[in-house]
């Protein structure tokens, strides 16, 4: 039910920010912001381009939440499209255009070598182990917060505890997992 009231909450703000309510924009920034720059980031891959990219998110949701239908689509699926095509928007304007292809065929590859490869795949094997021996709700919550970009407020909403005690669950997740790494 609380997941319930969040969704039209945010629907809220988004059709009071159609009328120009800053309030109400502001309200939406906070609640909404550390989701999408997750979203953002993991398509970047790049801090300072992630952090420009969300302010332009942000101004295309005021310009644009006159388009928002509640009802719908989910207002955080809204939002996370509209910060997801920014995203990779600015990807392709960062690639260089495809003059010569044959040109292309003299270029080095700059991706990791096989070793490399075997390396990076050992220590995602490593990471995952870690997690498997944290209790699951926990393994769950690291996740979702450092994977899926999801805030502290969501993840306690999501297994239904307190705000303190999601905070708990993660710091104390991730001496867990400092410590199963460096053994």
């Amino acid at each position: 039910m609380a997941m319930q009231t969040a969704t039209a909450d945010i629907a809220d703000l988004i059709s009071r920010c159609s009328l120009r309510d800053r309030q109400a924009f502001r309200t939406l920034y906070q609640r909404t912001s550390a989701k999408l720059f997750g979203v953002v980031l993991r398509i970047l891959r790049n801090r300072a381009e992630a952090e420009e990219a969300i302010q332009e998110v942000y101004i295309k949701i005021w310009q644009r939440s006159d388009r928002y239908v509640a009802g719908q689509y989910s207002p955080i699926s809204w939002l996370v499209a509209i910060a997801r095509n920014h995203a990779l928007d600015m990807l392709r304007a960062r690639r260089p255009p495809a003059d010569d292809l044959d040109g292309a065929l003299e270029i080095a590859d700059a991706g990791p070598d096989p070793e490399r490869l075997t390396a990076s795949s050992q220590d995602g094997a490593r990471i995952e182990a870690c997690l498997a021996e944290l209790e699951p709700d926990r393994a769950e919550a690291v996740r979702g917060a450092y994977l899926d970009g999801y805030s502290y407020e969501e993840l306690a909403q999501r297994h239904a505890v307190p705000l303190n005690t999601m905070r708990t669950w993660l710091r104390r997740s991730l001496i867990k997992l400092r410590e199963c790494l460096t053994a």
